[in-house]
């Protein structure tokens, strides 16, 4: 019989004086090496501080890589006005995305509906990063996963990790969980909760096709990454021949390599009907056979239906299924939906700005939300766990509403998230206070002088 989810155990909490060998003893111990991960550790160590990172694959990028997003979304406003893309975010994620262009593994700016969007090249993503750290001088353990959790009492005191070599802690005085699925807050037993009442977004495989011929591709698409609705009705057609085509509509991007497409087209459910859980590893193994499955399909699609496309193939589909939605903390504040739809500023604590829609992929086709001509601030505090100490969390696991979410969880974001746990673990260790005492205007200000465009 398959276990029900209930039946593994997340939580992993040892004594701060566990009989295990220490890697490392460090001011912070960063788990994750994606966006939020990448920019959380390379500006704590950047001040001189000690830094370990830990991640579970062989790169960094998180689900911009292993995932396969291949955009960086929420740099620009939305608009129904003419006239070119406009940037409101800065910070570490303009300083990624400058060093990504420089290197030639960027494109420039693509139209997304009614905004903006750059696609990047997944291995160039990888090398900037390991510049980055490597340049700040931050301790990488590729290869390497979080098992657990070091406590004191409420404090955390640093994590225990395992690879091929076996069982290890790395003692820390900070933690910030950049893992994107709460997994060091999870393994404490601190408060998470799960998409919609227990309904999170679709994953999805994203996928590279190659030997297009982009000029008669964007010729016959459209100049928008989003399919045209005539597109989205052949979907339908091929769907009712009995096509696995289940989401009809689709986007596709240039990429900065030539002759290349990066694709986002599929829609991943259970054979049964059921929508996946991709903290299950069953859901999550259906989750990638599926979408491997579902990616043939969609290549078969645009070889016979898009100009430009007849000799294309699939490169490669992401090393995991792109994963939107997971656990989400309960924080010591939390990002409302009304915040979003009402474009809420926060002079007193914002620490990121977010113009990107509400962008609610279930059912056969996502459902956009847009904020034209304007963005939200997110309040430091949703990084904050509502209880443990010594512990932050920076990525798509903040404290948000499921609508909300949606929004805030984008790519862009994601490294200012990152930026705003490091200065805050900066002040937290320079001022020996907890996170939630400090101000989110000082988090704010810190940000700000070092590049965040929050005035």
């Amino acid at each position: 019989m398959r276990p029900r989810l209930d039946q593994w155990r997340p939580d992993a909490v040892h004594a701060e004086s566990v009989d295990l060998p220490c890697l490392a003893d460090v001011d912070v111990v960063v788990a994750g090496a994606g966006a939020a991960g990448v920019a959380a550790a390379t500006v704590v160590a950047e001040s001189g501080r000690s830094v370990v990172l830990v991640e579970r694959y062989g790169f960094a990028g998180g689900a911009a890589v292993a995932g396969l997003s291949g955009t960086i979304c929420g740099l620009y406003l939305a608009s129904d006005r003419a006239g070119g893309p406009q940037q409101v975010v800065r910070g570490f994620t303009e300083r990624f995305r400058a060093a990504l262009a420089a290197r030639g593994g960027l494109t420039s700016p693509q139209r997304y509906g009614k905004t903006w969007t750059v696609a990047h090249d997944p291995l160039m993503w990888r090398e900037t990063a390991d510049d980055l750290l490597t340049a700040a001088g931050v301790r990488v353990l590729f290869h390497t996963a979080v098992t657990g959790v070091l406590m004191d009492g409420d404090h955390h005191r640093g994590v225990v990790v395992e690879s091929a070599a076996g069982r290890a802690v790395i003692r820390a005085r900070r933690t910030i969980d950049a893992s994107g699925d709460a997994a060091v807050v999870t393994r404490a037993g601190h408060a998470t909760t799960f998409g919609d009442h227990g309904v999170i977004q679709n994953p999805t495989m994203f996928f590279r096709l190659g030997g297009v011929d982009t000029d008669a591709f964007r010729a016959g698409y459209g100049p928008d990454s989003i399919c045209t609705p005539e597109l989205s009705e052949r979907i339908l057609a091929a769907r009712a021949a009995g096509a696995d085509l289940p989401r009809q509509k689709i986007f596709a991007f240039t990429s900065p390599r030539p002759g290349e497409l990066l694709v986002n087209a599929t829609r991943l459910t259970a054979a049964d009907g059921r929508m996946l859980n991709v903290i299950d590893p069953e859901d999550f193994t259906e989750a990638e056979i599926l979408g491997r499955r579902q990616v043939r399909a969609y290549a078969r699609f645009l070889s016979q239906n898009v100009p430009g496309c007849e000799t294309s193939y699939v490169v490669d589909t992401g090393v995991e299924a792109g994963i939107r939605q997971t656990r989400t903390v309960v924080g010591a504040e939390r990002l409302r939906n009304d915040d979003v739809l009402t474009a809420r500023k926060r002079p007193e604590d914002g620490i990121c700005r977010v113009p990107w829609p509400i962008e609610l992929h279930s059912g056969d086709r996502p459902r956009l939300h847009w904020l034209l001509d304007d963005y939200y601030e997110v309040p430091y505090l949703s990084l904050v766990p509502a209880t443990g100490e010594d512990v932050i969390v920076a990525g798509r696991c903040l404290s948000a509403d499921h609508e909300a979410l949606a929004s805030a969880r984008v790519t862009a974001q994601c490294f200012e998230y990152g930026h705003a746990a490091a200065m805050a673990t900066l002040l937290s260790l320079e001022k020996a206070t907890s996170y939630r005492n400090l101000a989110g205007s000082d988090v704010r200000s810190a940000m700000t002088r070092n590049g965040s465009d929050l005035e």
